[in-house]
């Protein structure tokens, strides 16, 4: 599993739940090093000790913690520059879904060597979305549930009211359920196309 993605998971733990927190759950994980490095390739098993110890620390459920990422991703200030990058996808939230298709090669113009999983977008009514996930299950386990966070997050960014449902699985891809209520529900957060800080690795991430 590519560094960036384990760096991610444990820079959630820190900023949410504190240095201390994130020692006892790599301790419990018998994870050795004392971070994870962006730039390193990981066991996907190491990976999975870590999430999994931390679903018993702090009590809640995978799927809890993995959309929490998401959200994170997001709305924490730490990664402005992925929230940035994220809305240049479009000028309001339809706009931005009909961008997920093309995500998985921006990130590889951000970084050259990250894979994930390919999205498909179809809608089979007005206001109402799917998202397949090929390849989440094999290759980025709990992906899709990471992705309903980052809806969730850039619904709110939008000020969309939007419903988001995680259908499981369907021939190897996870399926996610949107429906979009109302575009213009809420005032979104401010979003100024001239400045544009750089994406900090160790945190988009």
């Amino acid at each position: 599993m590519h560094g960036l993605i384990a760096r991610t998971l444990q820079c959630f733990l820190q900023d949410t739940y504190g240095q201390s927190a994130w020692q006892e759950i790599a301790r419990r994980a018998e994870f050795d090093a004392t971070d994870f490095e962006a730039m390193l390739d990981y066991d996907t098993r190491i990976v999975e000790q870590v999430l999994d110890s931390a679903v018993l620390r702090l009590d809640k459920p995978r799927e809890a913690i993995l959309e929490d990422i998401g959200t994170y991703l997001i709305t924490h200030p730490n990664n402005e520059g992925l929230r940035r990058l994220m809305r240049y996808g479009g000028v309001d939230f339809i706009d931005f879904l009909h961008s997920l298709e093309d995500l998985p090669g921006r990130a590889r113009l951000t970084v050259a060597d990250l894979e994930l999983p390919e999205l498909e977008l179809t809608d089979s009514s007005p206001g109402q979305f799917l998202i397949s996930c090929h390849g989440s299950l094999r290759d980025l386990p709990g992906f899709g549930h990471v992705l309903v966070g980052v809806l969730r997050a850039m619904a709110d960014d939008y000020g969309a009211l939007v419903i988001l449902d995680h259908r499981g699985a369907l021939d190897g891809a996870e399926i996610i359920d949107i429906t979009v209520v109302e575009t213009d529900f809420a005032e979104g957060r401010d979003f100024d196309l001239a400045a544009a800080p750089p994406i900090r690795r160790e945190a988009a991430s």
